[in-house]
């Protein structure tokens, strides 16, 4: 088979996948307010009876690649005021820390094809505590945790329905689909079971020609036809009846206007909940349908429901259905047999198995279209003027119709640019072509701004997210060498020519000084600063940031390192080769010293730290001196190469000889050019000098400081006790260690890089370590942890550091787990014990999961450090 062969084949069996979101109501995309406040313009209580625009929203749900059919579960305990159709949570001003959502699911198995996938949802027997949740949190200050459904109480007596959810497929358009409902409590409970198909509602259901439509045609068909995929036909198994409606807004129910349409979207709840016998269509037909089954489940006991959606009919639709699902069950093992370690225990593969199945079940269909949205649609009522000027009125040229790998399905149910490197990364190891997909489309015209600008994340297309991207497109392609046994350049050189775009945006948006010093703002760190760092400061002045500098200086390696590899076969790009390394020697001389006075830059070698610099409007400075995360940054940017890879590249050789000739007072600055390692002459790039990392490293592994049980924390720990304070302005800032929840509002409040441990920049750490030792080897040793008389290799205090974020997930010696948290429940229950959740950041002390609580996007890296 060849490349191109290998491709359509993979991306055939993509035609059907989990691209249902979790959450369509309260994203950006579908608010079309004068004010922009996407949370209450569709709401989760109007979200039943409103049409969506841009995509669509389901509980364990999958779609065609274009989102135009549409199949998730919908249920029904007989307690509830509303069929649980959509995953329930909160707004960003209701919670005390914050958008969260309040429900308990587990994505458990997926592979790249999607030929099987597997989650649980867990459905209370009881009345879902919709208001108890809201009153709860809202009581609740920002000192105290989240309220969340486990403490509701709701499954203490295991009155509660665990659904699991699976989809195999016989091939690209014949979706096999099992729901197992086991009742855990000890009573016979009542569940209205109802499997949805719906057509997403494009606009062009006025043309007669083009609406689609579902009809029954037999006792257990249905008949699915539209003009753009073609025919299809559902099978249900046994004593089913069918529901139909449309996919059009109740206009009645939201707005007090009349329905152009009979039926409307929320006609199948009304059925069901209210016995409104006239909501649902009696010709049987309609853009969506529901396939009602209404059960007793007993106690302690399962049923098992079976239905199938195929492009072909077939007259005995369930004769090989347990077959195909066992044969693509066996297929999902095989192919993670290959990826796991023989050595991994067995929890080990569990729970990287689990954050795989996460990454997988977070790709979605996102469509986005800015112009329109700012504009309104033809024939609809156009927008408030005022929108003209909203976010993202900058953003027209992004037009989006494509599968994209999201944060996660309900908290962050769009593209975020820096997450995406990182999922990038985690991806290359069970699919590289899709990794490889994902990059590029980042950087496609219809993203990327006409300016070089990447797109941030939909609630603010112009924030700025870390330039990681460059680090991914390598690790992608190294990833894609290892499996394929061949690089793919084209690829590389296809990365390369939009990121020297986008790197040309960094120098001259962010570099206001023209002094290789940046700032960048926010740079997706949220709240780690002592000031709101994406607003103006108080009083004026410019932050000079370490981290937004040291990005750069990672990114100036990167590009270097990457048109190395390119060189190596095109001598056209040793040029760029020579520009980006260049431009990192300028960037470590800036960083040592600002405004050419000697001893004022970043580093601070009293301390031992980098820290921001703050540039007042009369030409003074002021360092500030709060030890965070981002003094850490510095230790990302290093790279390694091998004389045998120099000595291919003679004018690149030739050039930096000359220029370190000229400039030794940068050449000093980037530790040792020249160095040995066993039998190999190694050239080491860095912003530290082995004087510098081994003070870094003193605060990162001070577990008074930086380093926790669980890895290595935002903000040190010496805050907790004695607050850092910094006046400006007449105000008085104070930055203290939260190990867990913020306790400011700043950035929504459910965002802490203040004490929180995170993956992604734990990752960064643990890579720049294993760097460190590809020069030192293991004659060089440090302090781990710090002042406790224990010396070892730099490779040694990585692989510490792996299993310190590994123990997060995995049980300990008495079977816990730390992100479960003091939750006996939990931890201890054979029906919850072995369920991991990868939430957005860790407590700082315990390794408690929190904020969004299905992150595992970027969290999913802990598969690469098993």
């Amino acid at each position: 088979m060849t490349e191109s062969e290998k491709l359509q084949y993979i991306n055939t069996w993509r035609a059907w996948g989990p691209y249902v979101s979790d959450r369509q109501w309260g994203t950006v995309r579908e608010d079309y307010s004068a004010d922009g406040d996407a949370w209450n313009y569709i709401s989760h209580d109007m979200a039943r009876s409103k049409a969506f625009r841009w995509g669509e929203e389901g509980i364990g749900g999958m779609s065609d690649r274009q989102q135009f059919l549409c199949l998730a579960l919908a249920l029904w305990n007989e307690r509830d005021p509303i069929l649980k159709e959509r995953l329930f949570g909160l707004t960003n001003q209701q919670g005390n820390h914050g958008e969260d959502v309040k429900e308990l699911y587990y994505y458990l198995d997926n592979v790249p094809s999607h030929s099987y996938m597997k989650m649980l949802y867990k459905y209370p027997q009881q009345a879902f505590p919709y208001e108890l949740l809201v009153t709860e949190n809202r009581r609740r200050s920002r000192q105290e945790p989240e309220f969340e459904l486990i403490d509701t109480g709701i499954f203490n007596d295991d009155q509660y329905f665990d659904v699991f959810i699976e989809y195999a497929k016989n091939d690209e358009h014949d979706i096999l689909v099992r729901y197992t409902v086991h009742n855990r409590g000890l009573e016979a409970a009542p569940l209205h079971l109802l499997p949805t198909l719906w057509f997403r509602n494009t606009l062009n259901w006025n043309e007669p020609d083009k609406k689609p439509v579902i009809s029954q045609i037999g006792a257990n068909q249905l008949l699915i036809q539209t003009r753009n995929m073609g025919t299809y036909h559902g099978y249900a198994e046994g004593d089913v009846r069918f529901l139909f409606t449309e996919n059009e807004t109740n206009n009645l129910r939201l707005y007090n206007a009349p329905n152009p349409a009979g039926f409307v979207k929320d006609g199948i709840n009304n059925y069901v909940v209210n016995g409104l016998q006239e909501a649902v269509n009696p010709q049987q037909s309609g853009t969506k349908a529901a396939v009602y089954y209404r059960v007793t489940v007993p106690a302690k006991s399962s049923l098992t429901f079976k239905l199938r959606l195929t492009n072909r009919e077939n007259s005995q639709p369930f004769a090989d259905f347990d077959a195909v699902f066992a044969t693509q069950k066996a297929n999902a093992d095989d192919f993670y047999a290959t990826k796991q370690s023989p050595a991994a225990t067995e929890d080990e593969r569990l729970v990287q198995r689990q954050a795989w199945a996460g990454m997988l079940w977070s790709k979605q269909f996102y469509h986005f279209n800015v112009n329109k949205w700012l504009n309104g649609d033809e024939g609809e009522i156009p927008p408030p003027e005022n929108r003209k000027t909203i976010r993202n009125a900058n953003w027209k040229h992004l037009i989006a119709s494509d599968i994209i790998s999201m944060p996660d399905n309900w908290e962050y149910p769009w593209f975020a640019a820096w997450d995406l490197a990182f999922h990038c990364i985690i991806l290359a190891e069970i699919d590289p072509d899709f990794a490889k997909e994902q990059l590029l489309l980042l950087l496609q015209e219809k993203y990327m701004h006409p300016n070089g600008e990447l797109s941030a994340y939909e609630w603010n297309f112009s924030d700025v997210n870390p330039p990681v991207h460059a680090l991914a497109a390598w690790k992608v392609y190294k990833a894609d060498e290892a499996m394929n046994g061949k690089a793919d350049t084209v690829f590389l050189q296809r990365v390369l020519h939009k990121l020297m775009l986008n790197f040309t945006w960094w120098v001259n948006r962010k570099d206001s000084e023209g002094n290789n010093i940046f700032e960048g703002g926010f740079l997706g760190l949220d709240n780690i600063g002592i000031f709101d760092r994406s607003a103006p400061l108080p009083g004026g002045g410019q932050l000079e940031q370490a981290d937004g500098t040291s990005w750069m200086a990672m990114y100036s390696l990167t590009m270097m390192q990457i048109a190395m590899e390119l060189a190596l076969t095109n001598p056209v790009y040793e040029d760029l080769a020579i520009k980006y390394g260049e431009h990192f020697f300028y960037i470590a001389g800036s960083m040592a010293n600002m405004g050419n006075i000697e001893g004022q830059g970043l580093w601070d070698e009293q301390d031992g730290f980098y820290y921001d610099m703050l540039r007042m409007p009369d030409g003074s400075w002021s360092r500030l001196r709060l030890r965070s995360l981002v003094g850490l940054l510095p230790l990302f940017a290093v790279q390694v190469a091998e004389d045998k890879k120099w000595e291919k590249l003679p004018r690149l050789v030739s050039h930096m000889t000359w220029f370190m000739a000229q400039r030794p007072d940068l050449a000093a600055l980037v530790s040792n050019w020249r160095g040995e390692n066993g039998s190999e002459s190694m050239r080491l790039l860095s912003l530290l000098r082995g004087h510098r990392m081994k003070c870094l490293l003193r605060r990162m592994l001070d577990e008074n400081e930086f380093l926790s049980p669980y890895g290595v924390r935002s903000l040190s720990k010496i805050y907790e006790s004695q607050p850092f304070e910094y006046w400006l302005a007449g105000q008085n800032f104070t930055v203290r260690y939260t190990p867990a929840e913020s306790d400011t509002g700043m950035f929504g409040g459910n965002s802490n890089w203040r004490g929180p441990i995170w993956l992604p920049v734990n990752y960064l750490l643990i890579q720049g370590l294993h760097r460190f030792y590809n020069y030192y080897g293991d004659d060089f040793k440090i302090e781990f942890p710090t002042g406790s008389g224990q010396f070892m290799t730099i490779r040694d205090v990585a692989d510490r550091l792996s299993k310190r974020l590994n123990s997060i997930f995995l049980k300990d010696e008495t079977g816990r787990r730390a992100v479960f948290g003091d939750n006996e429940k939990v931890q201890t229950d054979e029906h919850f014990k072995d369920y991991i959740l990868f939430h957005e950041y860790f407590d700082g002390n315990t390794g408690k999961g929190l904020g969004a609580s299905h992150q595992t996007g970027w969290t999913g890296l802990v598969a690469l450090l098993a």
